[in-house]
């Protein structure tokens, strides 16, 4: 047989994978030959097992060489066993049953008088150590703990913590044991030990929320104080001695261990304020040794009860990571940035320009990391200048980062802008440079935003015609700017008094049919471009006053109504039936109302109700905004609808109603008071397209004018959902979901074969005490959809009740046998605001 070098030799010789493969299985054989003679050789044994672990580093199967290396571990000779341990170390795991076999070696070599056998035992044990191993040998561990010999004592403290992390009920054992080694001199000894108390620490507090084994260290925190004290401020020390600072190794560990005492109590926290401090400030920064001692001192710095000005410092120091050179450094600040932003926003804000320079880093993990927190920079005062440099970056950023990007910035928008007419700017730019990637969250409010601000509405639509005849390949841009000239477009002909050039042109009505007629022979219209184009051709008819022109918009309207695609043309054979009744067409496509802006129907998602605290609302905020933040990255798992007043639905869905998209996925009506067009009122059966059920009362119907828009407009095959008074509680059979607090909530199923009717009953089950600000969220898997109505009222005195009405669909195919919702109960009692989610399953 050859030698473990002629085997590596043959290996690399070999030109291809066959001819490699080829001398492995020869090899293998050869190997296996050797074991079934059973040779009483160790130095043949020893050869195999070593070719063997090389065969293990190329991804091949050694499972067969097992058994030779627990005989090397019986074999009294040290190379034989420094071999044997290494073979079992990494052709061995806890789950292997041979691995029974080992304990019994172990245990004789834990009572070694060589320290470098017991120490092969010790590093073994602390690799492959299993529950039972553990249990078996903790004693010997423990008993070399108190050894005068550091060598072995270091290597016992790193086993004791894997046998504290299999067993937990063990690590009492070790308590008194690990507190001396944190008074040991020998660094390499007190480096294990604080290794050990801070799994000790962490295994405790991940088990019960509760940190009683820290309670037992933190007498100990002044003696750390005073070795981290002297390992910063000492000399040139050359044992110890890396680039000029002092064991960061030890320095690094003492730091995360202070961190672990010090969370959450402000004692020890005051104790380590001035430590940290020096070591911050003292610490030299020009080499990456010391970083790595700043870093971790920020860390601690921001993760105890430290007071604002270390706080600051802390933010400094990263401040100053993010002008290094390395890359690394750079994310690693940026990184913890994200984090600290929220604590300390006016320390990150002074770094601004230095975290907006690095959105041009070449690196596009740099980039992501300084746009995640370039969003959480933003505020009232800097969102121009932050708005600014952000779209000007969306210019040039990657399309992965679009669709993020142009959700952040329609999110701060809405939130911080300091004027529509700036608000309505910044939307545009973001339609022009990324229209394609923008969510319909986001043009939802767009449109909500112009529909809701009559002095604006002429400067958009002509804005919006501008940017369209420069440009139409942007779908976003596309489908905002159909619906406001349809809607608006009478206001694009009389003209304004702008200071843009372009707004002081004048615009012809052939002008406005002859760019639908652009983008509708264009490749970009798509089938959803072409309903919406669609849909605003029908309204121009109304909108326009030449002949000529409407006569151009009958002839758009006919050639779709062979369509393929089965909703348009249904959608322009009805719009071109309404051709022969002028008097009713112009009242179907009146101008629709503006919707009511609540704070709930806002793009930042839920919001409080008026009645709550502002101290409730600035808590409410963040919450609200990652649960939009998470639908509009796609990562939830639910479709969720706000329950405040009904009306997420509306703002999550408002662009498909209002522009008549009639994709799968319709939403709820806008709930208007205006009283109806009396030209409307008895023609809403000509363009029912499917099968309704029974009408409404005439106090629950939304107005004919906006029922109509949603049948014409929205492709809707049933009437949305009522709300009618609620049925009596002798109807369908109740469903316990929740009492606490004098709160008890019932469900109420009524099924059909397109949906699941479901009515939410509220009972205030106490005598006196009042409940406020009640609310119920849902959330329905994926595949189906979820309407929800109001709440009938959200303040319930002592035995009152309220309802609220919901209305589950599939997405395809018919309802769920077994209805699943995920609940969100909110309401104050007794001053106390209560949050709780509940997980519902209908009873089978």
């Amino acid at each position: 047989m050859a030698s473990l070098k002629q085997f590596i030799r043959n290996v690399r010789a070999a030109k291809t994978i066959a001819d490699e493969r080829a001398v492995v299985q020869k090899e293998s054989a050869a190997i296996r030959a050797s074991f079934r003679e059973e040779s009483g050789d160790s130095n043949v044994r020893r050869n195999n097992v070593a070719k063997l672990l090389y065969l293990f580093t190329l991804g091949e199967r050694t499972h067969f060489g097992q058994i030779e290396c627990l005989k090397l571990l019986a074999s009294p000779r040290f190379a034989d066993k420094r071999l044997g341990y290494l073979g079992t170390m990494l052709l061995l795991d806890e789950n292997q049953e041979v691995l029974t076999l080992v304990t019994n070696s172990l245990k004789n070599d834990l009572n070694h008088p060589n320290q470098y056998i017991v120490g092969l035992a010790l590093c073994t044990l602390g690799n492959i150590a299993s529950v039972e191993m553990s249990r078996d040998l903790f004693p010997e561990v423990e008993t070399i703990l108190s050894s005068a010999n550091p060598y072995i004592r270091r290597k016992a403290a790193i086993c004791a913590m894997r046998i504290c992390r299999k067993v937990p009920d063990l690590q009492e054992h070790f308590l008194d044991k690990a507190k001396l080694l944190l008074q040991d001199r020998n660094h390499g000894v007190l480096l294990c030990g604080l290794t050990l108390v801070i799994s000790l620490c962490e295994v405790d507090e991940d088990e019960d929320g509760e940190n009683d084994v820290s309670d037992i260290f933190r007498p100990l925190v002044p003696s750390l104080v005073k070795i981290l004290k002297g390992l910063s401020s000492s000399g040139y020390a050359p044992e110890h001695d890396v680039t000029g600072i002092t064991d960061p190794f030890l320095q690094v560990k003492i730091l995360q261990l202070l961190r672990v005492l010090a969370r959450g109590d402000a004692q020890v926290s005051e104790q380590i304020n001035d430590i940290l401090a020096q070591v911050a400030t003292n610490t030299e920064s020009s080499k990456n040794v010391g970083n790595s001692i700043l870093y971790e001192a920020v860390l601690t710095i921001l993760d105890i009860e430290a007071d604002s000005g270390l706080r600051v410092l802390g933010v400094n120091i990263l401040g100053k990571f993010l002008s290094n050179r390395d890359n690394n450094i750079r994310y690693v600040a940026l990184n913890t940035l994200i984090k600290v932003v929220a604590v300390e926003p006016n320390a990150v804000q002074r770094h601004r320009n230095t975290i907006l320079d690095c959105l041009r880093d070449p690196d596009i993990s740099i980039r992501r990391r300084a746009l995640d927190l370039s969003f959480t920079l933003i505020n009232e005062s800097n969102v121009r200048v932050l708005i600014r440099e952000l779209l000007a970056f969306l210019e040039v950023a990657d399309n992965e980062f679009k669709p993020v990007m142009t959700s952040q910035i329609g999110i701060a928008a809405d939130r911080f802008a300091p004027n529509k007419r700036w608000h309505v700017d910044t939307m545009l730019r973001v339609l022009k440079l990324a229209g394609h990637y923008v969510k319909e969250q986001i043009l939802s409010s767009f449109v909500r935003l112009i529909a809701t601000t009559p002095d604006l509405q002429t400067y958009s639509v002509q804005k919006l015609y501008a940017a369209l005849k420069e440009d139409i390949t942007q779908e976003g841009l596309i489908l905002a700017g159909s619906w406001v000239i349809g809607e608006y477009g009478d206001a694009l002909l009389k003209g304004g008094q702008y200071e843009e050039e372009e707004l002081v042109k004048e615009v012809k009505q052939s002008d406005i049919v002859d760019l639908f007629e652009t983008i509708l022979g264009s490749s970009y219209a798509g089938q959803i471009v072409t309903q919406y184009i669609i849909t605003a051709v029908m309204k121009l008819t109304t909108r326009l006053n030449e002949p000529a022109q409407v006569e151009r918009l009958r002839r758009i309207l006919q050639r779709y109504g062979t369509n393929l695609d089965v909703e348009i043309q249904q959608r322009a054979v009805e719009y071109g039936n309404l051709f022969g009744f002028d008097q009713v067409r112009r009242g179907v496509l009146e101008k629709m109302p503006p919707p009511e802006i609540r704070e709930e129907q806002r793009v930042l998602g839920e919001a409080t109700k008026k009645k709550q605290s502002k101290a409730l609302k600035k808590k409410a905020a963040p919450a609200a905004t990652e649960d939009l933040l998470l639908d509009l990255m796609g990562d939830s798992g639910m479709d969720t609808n706000g329950a405040t007043n009904g009306s997420h639905a509306q703002s999550t869905d408002l662009l498909a109603d209002i522009l008549g998209g009639g994709g799968p996925s319709s939403s709820s009506v806008p709930h208007t008071t205006s009283p109806p067009p009396s030209n409307v009122a008895n023609i809403m059966d000509l363009f029912n397209s499917g099968p309704s059920s029974s009408p409404a009362p005439a106090q629950s119907r939304p107005p004919p004018a906006a029922a109509a828009s949603i049948d014409l407009f929205g492709g809707m095959s049933s009437p949305p959902p009522q709300t009618a008074t609620p049925p009596v509680a002798s109807g369908p059979p109740q469903h316990h979901v929740y009492s606490k607090n004098d709160l008890a909530i019932v469900f109420q199923l009524k099924r059909d074969a397109s949906a699941i009717q479901l009515l939410a009953r509220f009972r205030n089950t106490g005598s006196f005490a009042q409940l406020a600000g009640v609310s119920l969220q849902a959330a329905v898997p994926k595949s189906q959809k979820l309407q929800l109505q109001p709440i009938s009222q959200s303040e319930l005195e002592g035995g009152q009740e309220a309802t609220q009405q919901m209305r589950v669909t599939a997405v395809n195919g018919p309802p769920p046998a077994r209805l699943r919702l995920r609940l969100k109960i909110a309401y104050s009692a007794g001053g106390q605001t209560v949050t709780e989610q509940v997980d519902w399953s209908e009873p089978t």
